[in-house]
């Protein structure tokens, strides 16, 4: 157990800015205190049998931090549950190695049968504020949930999620590079609230794609309107129009 809290307060001092000390760790983070809880009273009574008494230790561990973990759900080690109000980690949930969690996040169920209901986080996933994953998916080692995302679907490993429901985001080349030569030299890729570099929404890249397209349409169906125009062919568009301002559609969108 204590070899787990020390694991826990080395992690927080590499996440956490403004960490300053171990004991300002030990009294006065509310991710440590439930983990603790959970760690060395909940779970070992769940797992005894001790049903009642395993419930009753987290219901205590939530009234003191904020954070509700059911007993029945499997923590890994060096969990960083940072702020931690309104954490709900269900029975079933497990959560690998080296995850972080900010404050409302949900790993809930969206069925009432018995059995795995709750997601499986891998190891190094970072779930930003707010954010729900819901159901029996599976979030892929060093995957990063942005805030305020819902997640019902799996999460492939390394990958960004953001949106309602969330969407997979898509890395330029610069950006895959730069991660690869990250992992090479064995750095740690460790995003706060599962911010990115880049932000490349799929449905964004889609829409300046389709603004590009139309625009450029536009300019080829103007210069064939012009020829058909001069040689006297009345194809009832001769009037000209305002162009497609896209530059103006994109900015709107970034």
């Amino acid at each position: 157990m204590f070899k787990y809290v020390r694991e826990d307060i080395k992690a927080i001092f590499e996440r956490d800015p403004a960490a300053r000390s171990s004991w300002e760790i030990l009294t006065c983070y509310p991710g440590v205190h439930a983990l603790i809880f959970h760690r060395l009273l909940a779970g070992p009574c769940w797992r005894l049998g001790l049903r009642w008494l395993a419930r009753w230790f987290s219901t205590i561990a939530r009234w003191m931090s904020g954070i509700e973990i059911h007993p029945g759900a499997t923590i890994g080690r060096r969990v960083f549950i940072d702020h931690g109000m309104g954490v709900v980690i269900g029975e079933t949930a497990e959560i690998g190695d080296d995850c972080t969690l900010y404050h409302g996040v949900t790993l809930g169920g969206t069925s009432w049968n018995k059995g795995k209901r709750h997601p499986t986080l891998g190891n190094g996933v970072v779930v930003g504020a707010g954010a729900k994953i819901l159901g029996p998916i599976l979030i892929g080692d060093g995957a990063r949930i942005g805030s305020n995302a819902v997640v019902v679907r799996e999460v492939p490993p390394g990958a960004t999620a953001v949106g309602i429901p969330a969407r997979i985001l898509a890395k330029d080349e610069d950006e895959k590079k730069e991660a690869e030569q990250d992992t090479q030299a064995g750095k740690k890729d460790f995003s706060a609230y599962a911010v990115s570099r880049d932000m490349n929404d799929p449905i964004v890249l889609a829409l300046h794609q389709l603004f590009d397209h139309v625009a450029k349409t536009e300019e080829r169906l103007a210069v064939v309107t012009e020829r058909l125009c001069e040689q006297g062919i009345d194809c009832g568009v001769c009037k000209k129009e305002e162009p497609l301002d896209a530059a103006s559609l994109d900015k709107m969108l970034e």
